[in-house]
């Protein structure tokens, strides 16, 4: 059982945003807990997503300095009194956050949480404190900010991982690849045979068309502006490889499935895609939208649109699901990754921007600084 003890603070080492698309700066910092109800991890890798990515190049500097990254994984090395499912030196992923308290999350439905946004995107806990605020700047972006070497979780958002797999290569399960095998898996769930597009075929749609090839889908066709996510795509299951603009969008779905699809994940979070993907579908088929707004109640022709948050999955059930699939070789998610160094983070981004690396993870090794010294 966990001691009681009084809220400790330690020096930690993390990549701060301090202007808006500028180049992160690794830092020294102060954090201070973990409190009753948290855990302190050591982070050992974390995944960069696109939302990551837009959070630098969106954020507003009025609001100061962040520390952002939501695809961390690391080593327990201390929980409050309050936890009991996980203890010091367990191997750990952390995915996002919710509450615990309202009426979504005591149904076993986290991802409808009714405080999902203040939690993930308000750079803070739910009372308004923050851990960071010694140094000026702010943590918990999903309830984690994992661009750091130790984090700040919670029972909600952490996922006890085994340890024998390497932390760097499980990190970047808790977002993006569990949005797009989720979308498939827990909200479409094709039959076998039905057809299905994928437009934009970065992390999520990748993960997608794994989902999609274990369903028995088919077509599988994966839709991108680069060759080189294309070609992964078709080794990974797409049987059907669209790229824009020389290829026109519609005609070639036509000229593959005779007609439409009868399900369509646009990921890109483009209006005009969007408009594209509607009517791609057949009659009484399904687009997915990743945008973050609501989808339309009703598309005509019995067709409809979900809105997907984190692929309406339950992280502590999900990501084991993912890794055995993992470990029978029927999800071979470690293809999407590229190692960067923690201090290569701006390189990371610039790679993943320009398309070059589709999942970087950042190792955390090497840092001066760490391990964080405790006062």
């Amino acid at each position: 059982m966990a001691v009681r003890s009084e809220i400790s603070v330690r020096t930690i080492r993390a990549a701060v945003l301090r202007r808006r698309g500028a180049p992160l700066r690794i830092e020294s910092l102060l954090m201070e807990g973990p409190r009753p109800d948290e855990v302190l991890v050591r982070i050992a890798a974390s995944g960069i997503c696109h939302t990551d990515i837009a959070m630098r190049d969106e954020w507003e500097d009025a609001d100061g300095p962040v520390v952002l990254g939501h695809e961390g994984a690391g080593v327990v090395e201390q929980v409050g009194w309050k936890v009991g499912s996980v203890k010091r030196g367990d191997h750990v992923v952390l995915s996002y956050q919710s509450c615990g308290r309202c009426a979504a999350c005591r149904r076993g439905r986290p991802m409808d949480c009714r405080r999902l946004s203040d939690l993930n995107f308000g750079f803070q806990r739910l009372d308004g404190s923050n851990a960071l605020a010694r140094s000026g700047v702010r943590g918990h972006f999903f309830g984690q900010s994992s661009f750091a070497t130790h984090s700040l979780a919670t029972e909600r958002n952490l996922v006890k991982v085994p340890k024998s797999l390497p932390l760097e290569l499980v990190a970047p399960l808790g977002c993006g690849i569990q949005t797009g095998a989720g979308t498939v898996m827990n909200v479409l769930k094709p039959p076998a045979g039905a057809s299905i597009a994928i437009i934009g075929v970065g992390t999520v749609g990748l993960a997608a068309v794994m989902a999609a090839r274990l369903a028995g889908a088919g077509p599988i066709i994966g839709v991108d502006i680069r060759a080189n996510r294309l070609k992964l795509a078709k080794e990974l299951g797409a049987t059907h490889a669209i790229r824009p603009p020389r290829q026109e969008i519609a005609s070639c779905v036509k000229a593959i499935t005779g007609g439409g699809v009868d399900y369509v994940l646009e990921i890109t979070g483009r209006p005009e895609l969007l408009r594209l993907a509607i009517d791609l579908l057949n009659p009484r088929g399904t687009v997915a939208i990743f945008s973050g707004e609501r989808a339309p109640d009703s598309l005509g022709g019995g067709r409809r649109g979900v809105s997907i948050v984190e692929g309406d999955s339950v992280p502590q059930q999900f990501i084991p699901k993912l890794i055995a699939l993992h470990r029978t070789g029927c999800f071979p998610f470690d293809r999407l990754i590229r190692y960067y160094e923690f201090r290569q983070i701006n390189r990371a981004i610039a790679d993943a921007k320009r398309g070059v690396a589709i999942k970087p993870v950042l190792r955390m090794r090497g840092l001066k600084g760490d391990p964080a010294r405790e006062t």
